[in-house]
């Protein structure tokens, strides 16, 4: 990866992450898929960043897909394994980010982008939304279990096969109806100027609730309603912050949330 193709800066308490190759529609390289999970993994949670925001470079697209040209080299059963083993470890380390994630999506969102953003917590998109994989008519390859798993999630087992087996692309419209997306801005400038504002509207709230429901959140989708969750509600109910915020409440004042 060029040092330029995958870009991270600190703005406020908002750690901006940009997909960086607008000239190929952002298409991802795997030095940019390994940036971009190594970032998730060692954001401070010291309260320094308190939200990341996801986006494409340019106003054509998120990111459609991986560079088809990573795959010239595929030769045996393990290099595909290697692929979706490395795509199952960048997307949970997007889905297990410790602070909360915006996908800020503009234009294409297709393949390996569309699942970086079914991975972040929350997606807003402009009108010209097309998202999916189209697979079917493209490379003929497919998504590991995990990545199906989280799509499922997201659009339900029915539609996600629909997707995936007409290889069309959902408009941001269906995309809202349907849960994909929480917002639709008119276009890129609006796009940026809202994930701002929402990333600032999460700085302001409990750190530690936004932080145990994403893994709680996790664990349901891996584990089913079985899986515990008996050190999440301890950390919550333990924290001093739950604290602040019982007496906040009760004092008729804003809380002062320290992330402990």
């Amino acid at each position: 990866m060029s040092d330029n193709e995958l870009l991270y800066e600190v703005r406020g308490t908002t750690g901006w992450i940009t997909l960086n190759r607008p000239q190929s529609r952002n298409a991802l390289t795997f030095g940019m898929y390994d940036g971009l999970a190594e970032i998730c993994r060692t954001v401070p949670t010291d309260g320094s960043v308190k939200c990341l925001v996801v986006t494409g470079a340019g106003e054509k697209a998120f990111a459609a897909g991986t560079d088809m040209t990573q795959f010239r080299g595929f030769n045996t059963d393990q290099d595909a394994l290697d692929y979706e083993h490395r795509m199952d470890v960048v997307l949970g380390a997007v889905e297990a980010c410790p602070v909360p994630t915006i996908a800020a999506i503009s234009g294409a969102c297709t393949g390996g982008g569309a699942g970086i953003a079914a991975a972040c917590d929350i997606r807003i998109t402009t009108a010209d939304l097309r998202f999916g994989f189209p697979i079917a008519r493209t490379l003929g390859n497919c998504l590991s279990i995990a990545n199906l798993s989280r799509l499922s999630a997201l659009m339900g087992a029915g539609r996600t096969k629909e997707v995936i087996f007409t290889a069309r692309l959902v408009g941001a419209d269906e995309a809202q109806a349907i849960g994909l997306v929480s917002e639709i801005v008119p276009d890129h400038a609006a796009l940026i100027a809202r994930a701002e504002t929402l990333a600032e509207q999460l700085a302001g709230h409990a750190p530690i609730t936004l932080a145990t429901t994403k893994e709680a959140l996790r664990r349901l989708r891996i584990e089913g309603a079985g899986a515990d969750d008996r050190d999440l509600v301890v950390k919550a109910y333990m924290s001093e912050d739950f604290k602040e915020g019982m007496e906040a409440f009760l004092g008729k004042r804003k809380p002062e949330w320290k992330g402990r």
